[in-house]
């Protein structure tokens, strides 16, 4: 009996080992070797699978679209170090802070544009802690509520594009949809993009934010006293609101037009993002004129090359190009030199202001731990499925009575229930690659579902005891803010969750439509 049931063993190992606080990447890694081998000793586990594994780690590391995710944590941890995240909670609170509920409301739409531009959750959560709820209860706000709508807000940084969360799950959810093609005999494949991923999330992740700034001001109206307008009188700088909402929001349609345009991949995208931050960096760090002037060309050198990809051939390399073609490739490079001396100096102006060591530091630690759980839970992957993990999975949700529903159902709650317990990317790498491959087989849109499973991981951020919202939040809050009260906070945000999975599960073209328009 035990020899049969390897997998749920192997399973609920990993459970045990993680609530006991095991490093995730080593437990992985740890128990799938110990599982090999215990299988291939009572000959339930072929040791040749393990030779795959070389493969998998070099094909992880060359990824294309995982090559993205380094050049998006730089560009975010740069924007986060350039305190964009201080001025823009700053003046969103002179425009709304007036209004009852307008402080939330304001924590809200910053949270928005931060997630849209850095998209790193640990880095929004804390620099709103540290700003804006200080000022929030300083202005008679509930406890719970000032510390459920900072962690919430922090938490639209995985579901609005561009988002880590959204690219492994888009690298998750193509081999899931390639591997069910196969299992059908369709040997011609399509496959899911990152870019199809971040146009489906977007008007969804847009819906949860209408749904969060309508919960702030009913309840703020309803409850005296929960969150009271800011006795504030001064008028609005519109000139420095400008100045303040202007370059981030530039940055995101630069970045997220180039990729839902078709004009870039996800991975030039973030080198556009990753460049484009440096330089707002160096405008903020340092605003001289000799900075300005350097950014000023290199942005300049940016719109000309566009401007020339778009009408000539640039491509090295060809046989005959013609004097013309010779010319502006020759442009081309002029024009890149500029754009590489305007990044020289915003790089040192970010060395000489203490900035960019630490920024690099993080975003190696950041990039190298996503990585090793991959790469963990890829070899965890492997054995699983030489044990016959994935095909009992496919057999519970192939004969669960209800058909495609009731699957669909039975693991959304599975998702929603490990996210009490396990983070986003150990949900995509482990639970995602053994249950959307028979949820596939079962005919249900890859792109739809791949947007209900991202609703469900935000959630995972919220859930207590262990989301990680709650924890970067309980770090940064003042003594004042105990832990039960943030979770009371989040509850109400947590059900609204629930709610925009419902309303995306009710009305499917909320997530299909803007990727079957732009692709």
């Amino acid at each position: 009996m035990i020899v049969q049931n390897l997998d749920l063993l192997l399973f609920v190992s990993l459970c045990l080992l993680l609530l006991a606080g095991f490093p995730v990447t080593f437990t992985l890694a740890g128990l799938a070797v110990a599982f090999g081998f215990l299988g291939a000793a009572v000959g339930a586990f072929d040791l040749v699978l393990l030779g795959a594994l070389a493969q998998r780690t070099f094909g992880i590391m060359t990824n294309d679209v995982l090559m993205a995710i380094p050049l998006f944590v730089f560009m975010g941890v740069v924007l986060e170090r350039s305190r964009i995240a201080e001025e823009l909670l700053e003046e969103m609170g002179h425009l709304f802070g007036s209004r009852p509920g307008g402080l939330a409301v304001s924590v809200m739409l910053v949270g928005t544009l931060l997630a849209a531009s850095t998209g790193i959750v640990g880095a929004t959560v804390v620099t709103m802690a540290m700003i804006a709820l200080p000022t929030m209860l300083r202005h008679g706000y509930g406890k719970g509520f000032a510390a459920g709508s900072v962690c919430t807000a922090g938490t639209l940084g995985q579901i609005i594009p561009p988002s880590t969360m959204l690219i492994i799950l888009a690298e998750v959810m193509s081999t899931s949809f390639q591997q069910a093609q196969f299992a059908q005999g369709v040997f011609s494949v399509q496959t899911i993009s990152v870019g199809q991923v971040f146009a489906a999330a977007l008007v969804p992740g847009l819906v949860l934010v209408a749904l969060y700034v309508a919960f702030i001001l009913i309840a703020a109206r309803r409850v005296p006293g929960l969150a009271p307008a800011m006795p504030y009188t001064a008028k609005v700088d519109l000139t420095r609101l400008f100045a303040v909402l202007v370059p981030p929001v530039v940055l995101i349609v630069a970045v997220l037009g180039s990729i839902l345009g078709g004009i870039a991949t996800p991975t030039e995208a973030a080198a556009v993002g990753a460049v484009g931050a440096l330089m707002l960096a160096g405008l903020r760090l340092t605003p001289s004129p000799w900075t300005k002037a350097a950014v000023a060309l290199a942005l300049a050198a940016i719109v000309a090359m566009l401007v020339l990809t778009a009408h000539v051939d640039l491509r090295l390399g060809r046989r005959a190009p013609s004097p013309a073609e010779v010319f502006w490739v020759r442009v081309a490079m002029g024009l890149a030199g500029l754009v590489a001396l305007g990044l020289l100096v915003c790089l040192v102006q970010a060395l000489r202001a203490g900035v960019l060591v630490p920024v690099l530091t993080r975003t190696m630690t950041i990039t190298s731990m996503i990585f090793a759980t991959i790469i963990g839970a890829s070899l965890f992957a492997l054995v699983f499925r030489g044990l016959g993990g994935d095909q009992r999975i496919q057999g519970i949700l192939q004969a669960m009575p209800g058909g495609p529903e009731m699957a669909l159902l039975f693991v959304m709650l599975l998702i929603f229930l490990i996210g009490f317990f396990l983070d986003f990317v150990e949900i995509s790498i482990i639970i995602l690659p053994i249950t959307t491959p028979a949820l596939l087989l079962m005919g249900i849109d890859p792109i739809w579902l791949a947007v209900l499973i991202a609703i469900n991981l935000q959630t995972s951020f919220l859930t207590p005891p262990f989301g990680f919202s709650l924890f970067y939040l309980r770090g940064a809050a003042p003594p004042e803010v105990t832990t039960w009260a943030i979770y009371q906070g989040v509850i109400p945000f947590i059900l609204l969750n629930v709610l925009g999975i419902l309303v995306i599960y009710a009305f499917p073209p909320l997530a299909t439509w803007l990727p079957r328009t732009l692709f």
